[in-house]
């Protein structure tokens, strides 16, 4: 597998002010294909996180801690661009003057998609087969059914939201849980009981799986995106870790400094969030400043107080303190999702150094 030697021109992450008018986004380093954005503080700072992404188009917004539809929202992104993105002069997510705000940035293939038939469901995909991302949009059936996804090698975590309605949850594949089990995005649970992997069945190198009774994932006649992602070496790291207590130091090897980390517990409690950390709000160690992805909280701490904190290594990441945060307890398990700044050593001999 060939190794990505400048993670950056795949996955960035940017922090910018609004200004409560038209700015663009730039510094990102490609077209932002999918922009994921959080209000990180002050008065807007509980705004939900939003998605918009190049298949389904700008102005259109989907919220990672809500059940709603997808929304058309005027004044959010109004163009992808070479270097990032415009946005317009929205009034919380995006561009509330004097507001601070981190945007989460993927490259895919820089077009609105094309169809795919490998599935028994065609699918709109546009995917970068080099970094392993996809975006990956259907319509359900309610029939067991394969969907593409044009990565070209097997998914090791998948985000699926229903966009036509406000009934259904944000629902998760992940490697270390298997075709077996499911998560939400949206939730604190530890699993979720509509599972959804048509009885268990895994993703193979063209399609993923959808079964006939899970309306969150195959509901006949709506809408579907899914964002898929396939681990690469020096640049994504998809696992579960072991906690052994507070303040564990717990270490977990991803072969890269680490730029975007998430992390779950599988424990279901109302500490058990998704906790989001990256290397742009919070660039020396202990890395705090946690946002969480079932949240509208602002990176303060959850309750006021920062329960979570992680070191980011040249070469993986060390749990600091989780006995407060869903992760803490002899024998508790979490999964991670993790995003490269750097490799720890590239093809090029050019060595990640610690923070």
């Amino acid at each position: 597998m060939a190794q990505i030697n400048k993670p950056t021109e795949y996955f960035n992450t940017k922090l910018y002010t609004g200004n409560a008018s038209t700015q663009s986004i730039t510094g990102i380093n490609f077209q932002s294909d999918m922009v994921w954005t959080k209000a990180r503080s002050g008065t807007y700072g509980t705004q939900d996180h939003a998605i918009i992404d190049v298949v389904r188009g700008v102005t259109k917004t989907i919220r990672p801690n809500q059940t709603t539809a997808e929304g058309t929202e005027t004044n959010t992104i109004t163009s992808f661009d070479t270097d990032g993105y415009t946005i317009g002069g929205d009034n919380g997510k995006f561009n509330q003057s004097s507001t601070e705000y981190v945007s989460w940035n993927w490259l895919a293939d820089n077009t609105s998609g094309a169809s795919n038939t490998d599935g028994s469901i065609t699918s709109t995909v546009s995917a970068n087969t080099t970094s392993g991302f996809s975006i990956v949009k259907y319509t359900g059936n309610n029939s067991d059914s394969t969907i593409g996804h044009g990565l070209g090698q097997k998914p090791d975590f998948i985000m699926i939201k229903e966009l036509d309605s406000s009934s259904y949850d944000w629902v998760c594949y992940h490697k270390a849980l298997g075709a077996s089990s499911a998560i939400a995005l949206n939730l604190t649970d530890n699993s979720y009981a509509a599972t959804g992997w048509n009885n268990g069945t895994e993703p193979t190198s063209t399609v993923f799986s959808v079964d006939s009774a899970a309306n969150s994932v195959n509901k006949s006649g709506s809408g579907f995106i899914a964002y898929c992602f396939a681990e690469k070496k020096g640049f994504s790291k998809f696992g579960k870790l072991q906690a052994i207590g507070e303040n564990s130091n717990v270490f977990v090897y991803t072969g890269f400094k680490p730029a975007f980390v998430i992390i779950k517990s599988l424990v279901s409690d109302t500490w058990s969030n998704w906790y989001m950390f990256d290397n742009k709000r919070d660039p020396d160690n202990l890395t705090e400043l946690a946002l969480y992805s079932n949240l509208t909280t602002s990176e303060d701490g959850y309750g006021g107080s920062n329960y979570s904190q992680i070191d980011m290594l040249s070469n993986g990441f060390k749990i600091r303190r989780d006995g407060n945060w869903g992760v803490g307890g002899a024998a508790q398990s979490s999964i991670y999702i993790a995003f490269a700044e750097q490799p720890l050593v590239g093809t090029n001999n050019t060595p990640a150094t610690a923070r």
